[in-house]
């Protein structure tokens, strides 16, 4: 069940929403009771906040070319790993290790966030983000989501906009 989220409250500051305060950006927080045994972080962050899973992002981590790089899409649909390296110049592209990735940003994976990361790194947003006033992503652990405008989340993580999910 979700609770009500409450403007700029930084249940536990995690590093995402400690970087959003800083920055001075507007977000609202989300939190509800993560189930393990959900199959889908994204897709139960969706129905537990009763936003659309076009609204509500995922952060993964893929290798490009041998270089890390975050791909935040919608959780209603895939990473196109092709359109990926496109984006970033880049001839192939796969998902990264788990345990590299959760080093590397300093999050557990279902809780990795685009903002805060222990070493930032190349970002991509899908372009379907543009289409919404806000956007949900992870806030930097499960059960925790934050909410901001996506020219935001684009400016704190030096993101590029590409059409890199599918439905």
């Amino acid at each position: 069940m979700a609770k009500k989220p409450k403007k700029n409250q930084q249940p536990g500051g995690t590093p995402a929403t400690v970087a959003l305060t800083a920055a001075g950006v507007a977000f609202t927080v989300h939190s509800y009771d993560h189930d393990p045994s959900h199959p889908s972080y994204g897709e139960e962050a969706a129905q537990a906040m009763g936003v659309a899973p076009e609204r509500v992002f995922k952060t993964l981590v893929a290798d490009v070319d041998g270089t890390l790089t975050v791909a935040v899409v919608p959780v209603a649909g895939t990473l196109d790993l092709k359109a990926l390296a496109a984006a970033v110049g880049g001839k192939k592209a796969a998902m990264a290790d788990p345990s590299l990735a959760e080093r590397t940003t300093g999050y557990v994976r279902g809780g990795i966030s685009p903002l805060g990361q222990r070493r930032r790194l190349r970002t991509v947003l899908d372009a379907s983000a543009a289409g919404h006033a806000t956007i949900c992503v992870s806030a930097g652990r499960r059960g925790l989501e934050v909410e901001l405008a996506p020219g935001d989340l684009a400016a704190l993580t030096g993101a590029a906009l590409a059409p890199i999910g599918r439905a």
